[in-house]
C-alpha cells in the first residue's frame, strides 16, 4: 500500500495521529486504554516494583486500598512491521478488584503524528460501540471526568483526541479483555523508523501486571540492518538479511515506559545512523550513533580469531562453580569457528594448558578439548599472574582479533599477589592489544583488580552474583563476540567546513572496537558544533585497513523531545565512567563534583550520591555535595572485596556499558540497597505507584512515587472497613530510589511533602505562584499550556517547579 493511499484510506476512516513525538521518559504516555469509572479514581498500585535480590528485611505490610477499581493483569503485543506499515494486535485484561460490579467504558486517547486504520475494538469477543472524540472535544470531556473523580491522571492526555465506549458492567471479581486491531504508518526520521507501543497507562492498576509480552515481526524490502530498543531489553532473532523478529516479555511488572523500536534498512556491508539531540543551544548537544554490520552468510564468513580461556580451578571453586564453569568451556568450545585459533589455561597453584601452544580449531581438537574439560577439577590456591602471563604469551598474531576470556572467583593467594604488579605484568605481556574478557564468580573477589585488568587490556569486566548462572554469563558474551567482522575499529565524525577535525567529545565507548556480525554498536557523545556531518568508519579485515562513510546531521536545536533519551543515556555512561576512574585512578574532586551535577540533574542514584535523596540535602550546594560524595567514593571504594564491593563494581560495569538508560537499573538499585540495609533501621516498603521515578528516573516512563498519604488526602473516603487515613498516611517514601523521579528530562526530589524541582531557587520560593488543584486557575493553565505542562500534573502529591519563566506550587 502506498502512503499516499495509506492516507486518503485513513482520512476516510479514523485518522488519528501517533504519538512519536515524544521521549522515551513519562512524557511518552499514548497507551492501550483505561477503564474510566463515574466517581472512581483511576488505581495506583501500592506494591514496590521488584529490583533484583536483595537481603531480607522486616516491612510494613502493604496497605489496602478500598478506593482500586481494577488490576490490569495482563498485554499482548502481535504484531507486523514492513517498511514503514505497523498492523497491530493488542490484547488487555482487566480485573475487578472491588466487591461491587463497576459500570466503566474503555478510553482510547487517540495518538498523533502518524495514522491509524482499520481499529476494531471487542470487549471479551463482543464488539461495543464507541464514539470518536477530536482533540477539541475530547479536552472537555477529558477536564470533567478529572473534576468529577478528582483525579489528575487523565491530565496526561489533554490535547489529544479519544476513542470511547459505551458503558459496559464488570461484575466483582470477574475480568474482561479488550481487544484492538489496528494498522498505522510510522515515522521514519533520517533513515530510521520509529515504532512506539504506549505502554505506561498500565502503570494505572492496583497490582503488578501478572505478564508483558510483545512480538513484533520486521519484513523489510532491502537489507534490515540496525534494530534497537533505547527503552527494553528486547531479544532479536534474525532470519536472513531482510527478516528479524523482536521480542520482549516481563512477569509481575508495572511497566515503567513506553515501549519505542528503532530499525533501518540499507544494502551493503555495514550500516550507521546518527540521531542527535540538543535542547539548549547555550549548551553542547547529544548524539547518539548506531552501527550495525551485514549478517554473516557462507559467502561471508567472520574473520577467524583468536581466543584463550583461563579458568580458575582453585579450591575456592568447587561444587557447582566448576561444574558451570566447565559448561562455559564447553559452549564457547561449541561455537568456536573453523579456523579459529584457541587454547585453554587451567590454573591454581600451578598451571596446566590443554596445549603448549594455540592450536586450530577443527573437529579433531574440539574433541579433544571437551575430553580435556571432563578432567578439570578444583583445588589448590589462585596464581592469577602466571595463569594471564602464559595466555598473554601464547598470542603473537596481531592481524585478526584476540581474546581472553578470565574465569576467578578468587584472590591471588599464590605467586605474585600483589594488585598492581599483577595489572603491570598482564599489560606488559600483551603485545598484541589483545582484549580480555574477565568474570569474577561470587562476592570474594578482588573486583577492583578485575576491573583494572579488564580496562588496561581493552575489554570489560563482569560480576557473576552468588544467584547468577556462571554458563549463562559466558555464552551470552561470547556469542556476542563470536562473528568478528570488523577489527580495530575507529570513528570520526567531522564537517569540511572545519577541516574535517573530530567534532565530538566524552564519547562512550571510547577508543578502538571490534565490530561483530548480528551485533550492533550503540555509541553516545556530545558536540557543540551543529550542521551536515561526516562520519568515517575505519578498521581492519584480515589485516587489510578498510574504510567506510555515511553522512549524519548534529542538530542545532531539537524541535521535541523524542530524542531525548539521547541525553539520559549519555549522562548514565558518563557517571558509570566517573566512578571507574575514582575507583581505578584515586580520587579526584572534579570528577567528584561533576558526578554529583550530573547525579542531581538526572536523578541517577548510586550509592555513592544517594543521600541527594535526603530531606537535608541542599541540591544546589554542589561543593558541599561533592565533599559527602568524595568521602562516600573512598571509603566505599577501598573495599575490594565482599558483597557491597561486587555490586559497587558491577553497577559502574552495566552503567558504562548501558544499551537502555535503565539497564543498569536493577543493580543500581540493589547496590544502593544493600547500602542502605548494612547501615539504616529497616525500611517500610514504597507507598506509591510504579515508575522508573520511582526507581531513580532512570528512562523515565512514568509518574512513579505517589504515596499513599497523598491518596488519602485527595480521594473519597474509604468505605466501611477501609483503613483510616492516618493509617495509610503511615506508609511513606522512605528508600532514595523512591524519593526521585524523572518526568520528560525533567527530575523532581521528594522533600517537605511534595515533589521539588532542584533548580528553583531561595529566591525563587519567595515568589511563587501557588495554584490550587482542579481550581480554575488550574484549569486555565492546563487550556494555555497543554500536555508541556500536564505531564507534571498528574503525581498526586503538591508539585514545585519552574516553567517558562515562573516559579509554580501545584497544592492539593
Amino acid at each position: 500500500m502506498s502512503k499516499k493511499k495509506f492516507m486518503s484510506k485513513t482520512l476516510c476512516g479514523l485518522l488519528v495521529v501517533y504519538a512519536l513525538a515524544l521521549m522515551v521518559s513519562a512524557q511518552s504516555v499514548f497507551a492501550q486504554g483505561l477503564l474510566v469509572s463515574e466517581g472512581d479514581r483511576l488505581p495506583r498500585s501500592s506494591i514496590r516494583p521488584p529490583i533484583g535480590t536483595i537481603p531480607p528485611r522486616p516491612v510494613v505490610p502493604p496497605v489496602v486500598d478500598n478506593q482500586q477499581i481494577y488490576a490490569v493483569k495482563e498485554i499482548s503485543v502481535d504484531g507486523k512491521l514492513t517498511g514503514q506499515v505497523a498492523e497491530i494486535n493488542v490484547s488487555q485484561t482487566f480485573v475487578n478488584t472491588t466487591n461491587r460490579t463497576i459500570e466503566t467504558s474503555f478510553v482510547f486517547p487517540l495518538p498523533y503524528d502518524g495514522a491509524i486504520d482499520q481499529m476494531t475494538l471487542l470487549v471479551s469477543g463482543k464488539e461495543y460501540p464507541a464514539k470518536l472524540l477530536d482533540a477539541k472535544d475530547a479536552r472537555s470531556t477529558y477536564e470533567g471526568i478529572v473534576r468529577a473523580n478528582r483525579d489528575p491522571a487523565l491530565l496526561e492526555w489533554v490535547g489529544t483526541g479519544m476513542f470511547r465506549t459505551s458503558v459496559f458492567p464488570i461484575p466483582a471479581g470477574e475480568s474482561r479483555t479488550v481487544t484492538l486491531r489496528y494498522t498505522q504508518l510510522l515515522r521514519s526520521d533520517h533513515g530510521v523508523i520509529d515504532y512506539m507501543f504506549p505502554m505506561s497507562t498500565a502503570k494505572y492498576t492496583s497490582k503488578p501486571l501478572e505478564k508483558i509480552s510483545i512480538t513484533l515481526n520486521i519484513d523489510s524490502h532491502d537489507e534490515l540492518k540496525n534494530v534497537y530498543s533505547p527503552t527494553h531489553g528486547v531479544d532479536v532473532k534474525r532470519s536472513g538479511d531482510k527478516r528479524a523478529t523482536v521480542t520482549f516479555e516481563e512477569q509481575n511488572v508495572i511497566p515503567r515506559s513506553d515501549f519505542r523500536l528503532l530499525f533501518d534498512t540499507k544494502n551493503g556491508e555495514i550500516s550507521s545512523r546518527i540521531l542527535s539531540y540538543r535542547e539548549n543551544t547555550d549548551e553542547d548537544g547529544f548524539f547518539l550513533l548506531m552501527t550495525s554490520p551485514k549478517i554473516v552468510s557462507e559467502r561471508n564468513k567472520p574473520l577467524p580469531k583468536t581466543v584463550v580461556f583461563v579458568l580458575d580451578n582453585s579450591g575456592s571453586m568447587a561444587g557447582q562453580k566448576i561444574v558451570q564453569a566447565r559448561d562455559s568451556l564447553k559452549f564457547v568450545l561449541e561455537k568456536l569457528n573453523e579456523g579459529d585459533m584457541f587454547n585453554i589455561v587451567v590454573f591454581n597453584s600451578t598451571l596446566t594448558t590443554f596445549e603448549p601452544e594455540l592450536v586450530e580449531y577443527d573437529s579433531k581438537t574440539k574433541r579433544q578439548a571437551l575430553d580435556f574439560c571432563e578432567g578439570i577439577r578444583a583445588s589448590g590456591g589462585t596464581d592469577i599472574n602466571s595463569a594471564l602471563g602464559v595466555a598473554m604469551g601464547m598470542i603473537s598474531d596481531r592481524s585478526n582479533p584476540n581474546y581472553v576470556i578470565f574465569l576467578t572467583d578468587g584472590q591471588p593467594t599464590s605467586g605474585v599477589t600483589d594488585e598492581g604488579k599483577i595489572v603491570t605484568n598482564a599489560t606488559d605481556a600483551n603485545k598484541t592489544k589483545t582484549r580480555m574478557f574477565v568474570f569474577g564468580v561470587g562476592n570474594d573477589v578482588n573486583s577492583r583488580l578485575l576491573d583494572k585488568l579488564a580496562r588496561a587490556n581493552f575489554g570489560l569486566s563482569d560480576y557473576v552474583l552468588p544467584e547468577e548462572n556462571i554458563e549463562a554469563k559466558v555464552s551470552s558474551l561470547y556469542s556476542r563476540i563470536s562473528a568478528p567482522v570488523l577489527a580495530g575499529a575507529k570513528w570520526s565524525i567531522a564537517r569540511e567546513s572545519d577541516g574535517n577535525k573530530n567534532l565530538t567529545n566524552q564519547v562512550y565507548p571510547a577508543g578502538e572496537f571490534d565490530l561483530f556480525a548480528g551485533e550492533q554498536l550503540i555509541m553516545v557523545g556530545r558536540y557543540a558544533k551543529t550542521g551536515d556531518v561526516s562520519v568515517t568508519l575505519t578498521g581492519k579485515v584480515d589485516g587489510e585497513e578498510k574504510s567506510f562513510s555515511f553522512d549524519g546531521e548534529f542538530v542545532e536545536k531539537s524541535r521535541d523531545s523524542r530524542f531525548s533519551f539521547i541525553e539520559r543515556l549519555w549522562a548514565v555512561r558518563r557517571i558509570g565512567e566517573i566512578l571507574d576512574q575514582l575507583d581505578l585512578k584515586g580520587q579526584n574532586n572534579e570528577l567528584v563534583e561533576e558526578l554529583v551535577r550530573l547525579s542531581t540533574q538526572h536523578g541517577i542514584l548510586t550509592p555513592y550520591t544517594s543521600f541527594l535523596a535526603d530531606d537535608s540535602t541542599d541540591l544546589r550546594d554542589v561543593r558541599a555535595n561533592a565533599r559527602v560524595a568524595g568521602e562516600r567514593t573512598g571509603r566505599l571504594m577501598a573495599e575490594t572485596s565482599g558483597e557491597q564491593a561486587t555490586l559497587n563494581r558491577s553497577m559502574s560495569n552495566m552503567m558504562q556499558n548501558a544499551v537502555q538508560a535503565d539497564s543498569s537499573l536493577g543493580r543500581q538499585a540493589r547496590a544502593t540497597e544493600n547500602l542502605a540495609f548494612r547501615s539504616q533501621p529497616p525500611m517500610a516498603p514504597m507507598g506509591g505507584s510504579m515508575g522508573a521515578g520511582a526507581m531513580g528516573g532512570y528512562g523515565g516512563g512514568g509518574t512513579g512515587g505517589v504515596s499513599a498519604e497523598s491518596r488519602a488526602r485527595s480521594a473519597p473516603a474509604p468505605a466501611p472497613g477501609g483503613i483510616p487515613a492516618g493509617e495509610v498516611a503511615k506508609s511513606r517514601l522512605t528508600q532514595p530510589f523512591e524519593r526521585v523521579q524523572n518526568i520528560a528530562n525533567q527530575t523532581f526530589y521528594y522533600r517537605n511533602s511534595q515533589w521539588e524541582d532542584p533548580s528553583v531557587t531561595a529566591e525563587q520560593r519567595k515568589n511563587v505562584q501557588v495554584v490550587k488543584q482542579f481550581s480554575d486557575e488550574y484549569f486555565a493553565l492546563v487550556s494555555k499550556h497543554g500536555r508541556e505542562l500536564t505531564q507534571f500534573l498528574v503525581l498526586d502529591e503538591p508539585v514545585l517547579i519552574n516553567f517558562k519563566g515562573q516559579t509554580y506550587l501545584f497544592e492539593m
